[in-house]
């Protein structure tokens, strides 16, 4: 019987990806991460009937959730153990707020991803004498593809698809992942939940950051920095003052609403000036990009030779990497500088050891996806180092941010990423 650590959040995929791994015959040790965020919250009771609306509220990692984590866990007959993760998160809202405060649009949940569940957890399976780690991701591992290396791919429910958020696990670790749910339907995951009488069948899936009350990120971002000045101008995309804004860190590319300014037609958040305290603002046309680069990469396959190369391998140009893939001169993504801000916490991207990556062919052809929730766009990616890269697409995509992840894919397979510049 092989032993699997499972990180269950209290939500129903994790909780039904328990009862997956039972039926495999695995032995499941499920393991839940608290941040230590909402202090004395662990002192009040957790009623039995808490109603499904009030538990929506509730983050994915707050009490509610590990008491229905627990429950669950009684209830299928699984070891449980609640895992102090406050050192960590306290380094990832660090990093939160140093990206608002530099005008950029962070995305925690896929630190998270790289950093915690992908990372810390690997070392308390080790302790555990666990050979995988499992999560209830919407995404799926392939083993012995083509190449015969672990493969990261889209889950069968593309619509609950989760791979874009888990482009920064190490490649090596592919081997030992384990996504139960990623084979099936979100429908069907929750029938499951239903017919074995978890709790948790119903309830609705975490879509706030667990570490921010009540949704308002800039008043987080507003505390943590303390007297730091962020208010400034916003601008017209040619200099014209249009008015003036309590902070940049409300606001990121592409944002339509809350400008709090009249217009005859929409207008969008184009770019965000940290340095000149500006938010500029204009029409959608002004957010068309055919162009980015991205630093602090990841790549997760293992043989590039054997990827189909469907680009023009004679595109070269900018700094490029020599045919062994030899790290370059990265720049970490928080580059950009702040006022009052003389020093910004590193991405904990930056902090995990990487082994060195496979070679890079000169060009390759790929669809890459900008955000979460965003279509993946046909493009050209042209490493310049193994740890930057850049993305010409095929035709105009818009709301490019600074601070977001560009993930490759080919087809459903997760090629690797990185973080927007």
């Amino acid at each position: 019987m092989t032993r699997v650590v499972l990180a269950m959040s209290g939500g129903v995929d994790s909780s039904v990806a328990a009862w997956l791994l039972r039926e495999q015959g695995h032995e499941v040790v499920g393991l839940f991460m608290r941040h230590g965020r909402e202090r004395g919250e662990e002192r009040l009771p957790i009623p039995e009937n808490l109603p499904p609306a009030r538990r929506a509220e509730q983050s994915c990692c707050s009490a509610a959730d590990a008491a229905d984590a627990r429950r669950v866990a009684d209830a299928l007959d699984v070891p449980f153990h609640v895992l102090d993760f406050q050192a960590e998160f306290d380094r990832i809202i660090d990093y939160f707020v140093a990206e608002y405060a530099s005008g950029r649009t962070p995305n925690p949940c896929i630190v998270c991803n790289t950093w915690l569940k992908f990372g810390r957890l690997f070392d308390y399976a080790d302790r555990f004498g666990a050979e995988y780690v499992a999560t209830g991701h919407h995404a799926r591992i392939e083993r012995g593809g083509e190449s015969g290396f672990p493969a990261l791919r889209r889950a069968r429910d593309e619509s609950k698809d989760q791979s874009y958020a888990l482009f920064g696990i190490r490649r090596e670790l592919l081997g030992r992942l384990l996504f139960p749910v990623g084979e099936h339907l979100k429908e069907d995951i929750r029938g499951i939940a239903d017919r074995l009488g978890l709790n948790v069948a119903r309830k609705r899936d975490s879509q706030e950051i667990c570490f921010v009350p009540n949704r308002d990120h800039a008043r987080f971002v507003r505390e943590k920095r303390g007297r730091l000045d962020t208010s400034g101008e916003i601008v017209a995309t040619d200099g014209t003052p249009l008015g003036r804004h309590d902070g940049y860190e409300r606001f990121t590319i592409g944002q339509r609403k809350g400008l709090r300014l009249a217009f005859g037609e929409p207008r969008y958040v184009v770019r965000i000036e940290a340095d000149t305290r500006r938010v500029v603002i204009g029409a959608r046309d002004d957010l068309a990009r055919r162009e980015l680069t991205a630093s602090n990469a990841n790549w997760l396959t293992e043989n590039w030779g054997k990827m189909r190369e469907e680009g023009e391998r004679g595109e070269q140009g900018g700094d490029r990497p020599n045919d062994a893939g030899q790290a370059g001169d990265a720049s970490p993504p928080n580059s950009v500088g702040s006022p009052g801000l003389s020093t910004l916490a590193p991405h904990p991207s930056s902090l995990i050891p990487h082994p060195s990556p496979p070679i890079l062919p000169p060009a390759f052809r790929a669809q890459v996806k900008i955000r979460y929730r965003s279509r993946p766009y046909e493009a050209t990616v042209e490493p310049l180092s193994a740890e930057r890269f850049r993305v010409r697409f095929d035709e105009q995509c818009f709301g490019v941010a600074p601070g977001q992840a560009a993930v490759c894919y080919d087809g459903d397979r997760v090629l690797g990423g990185g973080w927007i510049d």
